[in-house]
């Protein structure tokens, strides 16, 4: 069996699986030649020999959901959960970055983008129907697809209203409702992401919206684009791709993503390493002070434009600890602790040199982003009406942060 494999609207590859189950891809002969070729991953250089099964998982795979949703979204298309090849398929039309998955010698829409319009009442039916209909998988015309296990889908949204793409057209947004049975999840991500923002990091645009009875977080897609009113996307890739790491074990103590893996990658591939590298240790000092302990390596992401490659906005922050039914331990060490509360200043200077920069530049760092950020919560809660249970909890957290390093 066979998928051809695009890269916005080149055909770039071919991937394949054999009667094993297993998965193989070539870039096709047209594409190595192209003098403007550049690679799907990191972790899928342009080659003229095929990459075999294992080195194939950590890059497709993690195009697909995760965990429940991968299990659930399977049961309704009538597919092993475990075969990515068959999950492709079906819901490999709009992905993360600008990846597309086609049947063999079946043609790329190219045309006019279909849309199929959603009224209010329409989209909130879709969005509680997720827990049991996840991205719309099986419905026709609809091959959406985003990693991850929390319930969300891919929309077009403008002043027109919202719309889903049909037959491969970009979306603009990604919709996240409130995960079931955790108090004011869509409060916290965006008082997160809002607060990085105000501190000067680099963040995925979000507003709240009420839908009904539903508060819904609304991210604006970075890796699309509004050239003249048609949206273009952009390549991306997670850290875990870039390195071949499969999804399920994206928890540094399962064989993840690292720190000092994560500043190697940037220091490699970036265009602009000494920027890129300043922006992820803001990164990592901003999750650790806010409790952001499921940070791990498919929440940070390299960003292809024009041949250049740079640190993609962050998304995906939430204050983690603030649900205690979740875990304690950070998915990726600093230091060499995963507990946020053993972390000192001199765990912090071990993270310094195994990411390779300067300690006293990093202790001065995590000073400066303590004070920015505790100067900005105030602001950030009035701008979103924010609970100032939530915002008093993050404001003790960091305080107490402050507090042990100095």
């Amino acid at each position: 069996m066979k998928l051809d494999v695009y890269l916005f609207e080149h055909l770039v590859g071919v991937l394949t699986q054999n009667a094993s189950g297993e998965l193989g891809f070539s870039y096709t002969a047209s594409w190595l030649k192209n003098e403007r070729a550049v690679a799907l991953s990191q972790s899928l250089p342009l080659q003229t020999e095929s990459f075999l099964n294992p080195q194939c998982h950590g890059f497709f795979g993690g195009i697909l959901p995760e965990e429940a949703k991968r299990a659930r979204i399977a049961k309704n298309l009538g597919i092993s959960k475990k075969n990515d090849f068959a999950m492709l398929k079906e819901i490999g039309g709009e992905c993360a970055g600008a990846v597309s998955f086609m049947l063999e010698g079946q043609p790329l829409a190219t045309d006019t983008p279909d849309y199929r319009a959603l009224s209010e009442e329409g989209l909130a039916e879709v969005l509680r129907d997720l827990p049991k209909r996840p991205l719309l998988a099986g419905e026709e015309g609809i091959r959406l697809s985003l990693a991850g296990a929390q319930d969300k889908i891919t929309v077009h949204y403008s002043k027109d209203g919202f719309a889903i793409p049909l037959n491969g057209a970009p979306s603009t947004h990604i919709l996240k409702p409130a995960i079931e049975h955790f108090e004011d999840t869509v409060l916290n991500e965006a008082v997160c992401m809002k607060l990085a923002k105000a501190i000067g990091l680099s963040v995925a645009d979000v507003e709240i919206l009420d839908i009904e009875d539903m508060k819904v977080l609304a991210v604006k897609r970075y890796d699309r684009v509004n050239v003249e009113g048609v949206i273009q996307r952009l390549h991306q890739e997670d850290f875990c791709q870039a390195l071949g790491i499969v999804s399920e074990m994206k928890y540094q103590n399962e064989g993840g993503v690292s720190l000092e893996q994560a500043f190697g990658l940037l220091r490699s591939v970036s265009a602009l390493p000494a920027l890129d590298l300043h922006h992820l240790l803001d990164a990592v000092i901003f999750n650790f002070l806010i409790g952001n302990n499921d940070a791990h390596g498919k929440n940070f992401s390299l960003l292809y434009s024009a041949k250049q490659i740079r640190l993609a906005p962050l998304y995906d922050l939430l204050c983690t600890v603030y649900y205690p039914e979740l875990a304690s331990k950070m998915a990726m060490k600093i230091g060499g602790k995963y507990k946020p509360k053993e972390v000192y200043a001199r765990h912090l200077e071990k993270f310094s040199d195994e990411a390779g920069l300067s300690k006293p530049i990093v202790l001065k760092r995590v000073l400066i982003i303590v004070n920015k950020t505790l100067s900005c919560l105030s602001n950030v809660e009035a701008d979103i009406s924010a609970s100032s249970k939530l915002t008093d909890f993050i404001r003790k957290r960091i305080e107490g942060v402050k507090a042990r390093i100095t």
